[in-house]
């Protein structure tokens, strides 16, 4: 999973009104929603994963992107129990907060390594590490698998234009082999909260992009290990600080 962006956060009270501030404050997000409508089919039955929220009980930016998520869901018509989240960095506290909004926690660290079995699923993964979008994609590693996945998070774009291309195909090669099979389109820039969805866009994958594809991309199915990954921005499992509780489900 991402590690903990404490650089970026303002530590502050990790009081009960500090879990619930940003939620009870929804107004105040501008929210892009017409955004993600267009790939999100409302015809369909959509679930939600949520990977490297943060520490919102003490950091504004966390918050902030809880009150978003919660405001898509709303506004996309999911159920909160068909949203899950994970992040090692969750507190007791965050935990109890996340299970009273009625979202589920999911039971162990999975690296990203999320398979829709064939459900249309929204991945909310703002600022989350490169290897956590690559094991993503190397676990939907088909056409229809990927046809049912619409990620918020950082820029392909953007990763592909920060990275040299010998340094993108081997740390990160699903990324790279899917540039040409993606649909992108960048939130809306807003100077209040430029450093809270800043680099953020919407992905999906339409099927007739993915089946232009060349068999010889298909058939590249190696899980990824980043032996030669310089700064992987991953928690791996079983390193970890805590464990999750007893409120974990899967869907």
């Amino acid at each position: 999973m991402t590690a903990p962006r404490e650089r970026r956060c303002v530590r502050g009270g990790g009081g009960r009104g500090a879990a619930g501030g940003g939620a009870r404050r929804l107004t105040a997000v501008p929210v892009p929603a017409g955004a993600v409508r267009g790939p999100l089919d409302a015809g369909r039955a959509w679930r939600c994963v949520c990977y490297g929220l943060g520490r919102f009980a003490a950091c504004p930016a966390a918050r902030l992107q809880l009150a978003f998520l919660l405001l898509l869901l709303e506004m996309l018509a999911v159920p909160p129990s068909r949203c899950l989240l994970f992040d090692p960095a969750f507190s007791e506290l965050e935990l109890a907060a996340l299970e009273a909004l009625g979202l589920h926690l999911l039971p162990e660290n999975e690296e990203g390594k999320h398979s829709v079995n064939g459900s249309p699923t929204l991945f909310y993964m703002v600022h989350c590490g490169k290897a956590l979008y690559n094991n993503l994609l190397w676990r939907n590693w088909s056409v229809e698998a990927l046809s049912n996945v619409v990620i918020i998070g950082n820029s392909f774009k953007g990763i592909e234009e920060r990275l040299l291309s010998r340094i993108l195909e081997r740390d990160y090669s699903y990324i790279a082999k899917i540039l040409e099979g993606v649909e992108e389109v960048a939130l809306p820039t807003h100077p209040r909260y430029s450093d809270t969805f800043n680099d953020t866009s919407i992905h999906w994958f339409p099927a007739h992009k993915l089946e232009g594809l060349s068999a010889e991309v298909w058939d590249f199915v190696e899980e990824p290990t980043y032996e030669e990954c310089d700064d992987l921005e991953i928690i791996r499992k079983g390193e970890e600080g805590s464990q999750h509780g007893p409120a974990t489900a899967q869907l």
